[in-house]
């Protein structure tokens, strides 16, 4: 049962952050492990945004893909992901981006565990690394999209 935390404060503001993040069709652009990522659906109600998007991961000769539930609630600058079906028993992720005087501080928190005990020993360590990376992987993202933007 992994899990994985991080918070970190970056130079852009929390709206430029959960826009990055959001976009998550851009991913197989920057994102460690993420080969593709097909969103299946989209729904709109109350400022708020229902995904369904599978994302394919690789490493080496391993390729998985699974589905998940995307919301975005950009009023509450909060994503929350919930695993649908692929590999995982489980998975649970959430984005929060808040104002902080430096710009926004953005926590990553991650939970998961695949079904199959093999695949967990074969992707379990990789995950944890393409994890520790993301953040560093979000930030150079902002720098390129958001070039001029950076608060301070």
């Amino acid at each position: 049962m992994p899990k994985f935390e991080n918070a970190r404060i970056v130079r852009h503001t929390p709206d430029e952050m959960f826009q990055l993040v959001a976009d998550v069709e851009r991913y197989p652009e920057f994102l460690p492990l993420c080969q593709n990522l097909v969103v299946r659906s989209r729904r709109e109600k109350d400022g708020k945004t229902l995904l369904i998007a599978d994302m394919t991961v690789a490493y080496k000769l391993i390729r998985e893909t699974f589905a998940s539930q995307v919301l975005l609630k950009p009023e509450q600058r909060e994503i929350d992901v919930k695993y649908v079906d692929g590999p995982f028993r489980y998975l649970e992720n959430r984005w929060n981006f808040d104002p902080n005087p430096q710009g926004c501080e953005v926590r990553f928190y991650i939970d998961y565990e695949f079904k199959s005990r093999t695949l967990g020993i074969l992707m379990g360590s990789m995950f944890e690394y393409a994890f520790r990376r993301f953040a560093t992987a979000f930030e150079q993202r902002a720098a390129e999209v958001y070039p001029k933007a950076a608060v301070g």
